[in-house]
């Protein structure tokens, strides 16, 4: 098993294995099975988001709704502006079963690696 539901160490990633794990990084291998799941709030991923991203903002994760039908069954990789939100919806997750892990720095450090970034309109978007 790739993600493991534990939260030590073991269940927080860089920007670069995330990518890698989604299929966003040139050095994606066939491990790229994963599904980015952004839980910012709307109007944070409106203005930019990493591309193929699925949205879920964790007001509505805490809250008991379940995942959008292209994430559910397949492991996951928790992003949010910083990795705090993304920390806690991959605790939240792990919970209910899923195999989560989040993003150590999140869109922040996502858009300072060079890794591309949408708006809503599917031009260059930002991370607000």
């Amino acid at each position: 098993m790739i993600f493991r539901p534990s939260r030590d160490a073991q269940g927080r990633v860089n920007v670069q294995e995330a990518a890698a794990r989604t299929g966003h990084a040139a050095a994606a291998t066939g491990q790229a099975d994963a599904v980015l799941l952004d839980v910012r709030e709307s109007w944070e991923w409106q203005a930019g988001h990493a591309p193929g991203a699925v949205h879920l903002p964790l007001s509505a994760l805490a809250t008991g709704a379940g995942l959008p039908p292209g994430a559910q069954g397949r492991p996951l990789v928790v992003i949010c502006r910083t990795g705090n939100r993304s920390r806690r919806a991959a605790d939240l997750l792990a919970a209910r079963g899923a195999e989560a892990v989040d993003v150590t720095g999140g869109m922040e450090e996502w858009a300072a690696g060079g890794l591309p970034v949408v708006n809503a309109h599917g031009g260059n978007g930002s991370v607000a």
